[in-house]
């Protein structure tokens, strides 16, 4: 089984992924239960799952879950939209990618927490400034990641399509489109990801519902339980939204499974 680079069987793959989650709630009862952590720092599972409970059954916690979703959704979708046809516009022709690369490459670097001040000014208190800080987080980096992955398509496809007559429009729809468009999908499924990590930055600016703002009003309660709720709740999210985006990249390219 442990082996370099070879798989598993997928029952094997599901059981090893639930006994990890297994074992962390059981170090985290253990640590609670046994009185190694005060629940001033960290409660226990069960007074988090019951205080979960309450966040859903008597605050309308499913709305602020709807609600954050909405924004993350929102910001990845726009963010995605522009940032693909605008990286394989980079990654296929040199001068665009010498035109806008020295911005992208400046810009990615720049956390999306900074321009949250900003955003206040420009885009006021509402749904847009929160949806701007996903767009943000998520654009920068996903151009340049489609870019770098069109860019690199094999030369010998490229020169055998431009040898039977095609010309660089075909290239670009029939060749570097097809070649790259798997590993674009899963760009698009990691960047995802790194979208919900800024749900909370955006959440600051003056929301009135969501995970977020639940996390924060209970860190200033120090309701540590509620908290882990809200992160738990999250990674669950992340978790199900990577695996459909797994899904549907897997039926829409069965080609580029390993």
């Amino acid at each position: 089984m442990f082996r370099p680079l070879v798989p598993i069987a997928r029952g094997w793959k599901i059981v090893l992924g639930i006994a990890f989650f297994v074992l962390f709630v059981g170090l985290w009862a253990a640590a609670t239960f046994g009185g190694w952590v005060g629940p001033l720092f960290l409660k226990d599972p069960w007074q988090t799952v019951l205080s979960g409970w309450t966040l859903i059954a008597e605050h309308g916690y499913l709305i602020d879950i709807g609600i954050t979703v909405w924004r993350v959704a929102g910001g990845f979708i726009v963010a995605a939209v522009i940032a693909v046809p605008l990286g394989i516009l980079m990654g296929a022709y040199k001068p665009i990618e010498a035109f806008f690369e020295p911005f992208v490459s400046f810009a990615r670097y720049l956390p999306a927490s900074a321009f949250v001040p900003l955003l206040m000014v420009w885009a006021g208190l509402g749904e847009r400034s929160k949806m701007a800080v996903i767009f943000i987080g998520a654009f920068f980096p996903l151009v340049l990641m489609v870019a770098v992955l069109v860019s690199a398509t094999r030369r010998e496809l490229v020169e055998a399509a431009y040898t039977l007559g095609a010309k660089p429009g075909g290239v670009v729809r029939r060749v570097l489109l097809p070649a790259s468009a798997p590993q674009i999908a899963e760009s698009l499924r990691l960047v995802l990801g790194w979208a919900w990590t800024y749900v909370i930055v955006a959440e600051y600016i003056a929301a009135e519902r969501g995970i977020g703002k639940t996390i924060i009003d209970s860190q200033a309660l120090a309701q540590t339980d509620q908290i882990i709720f809200g992160i738990v709740v999250i990674g669950i999210i992340g978790l199900v939204s990577d695996y459909a985006f797994k899904t549907v990249n897997q039926k829409l390219f069965p080609w580029s499974l390993a």
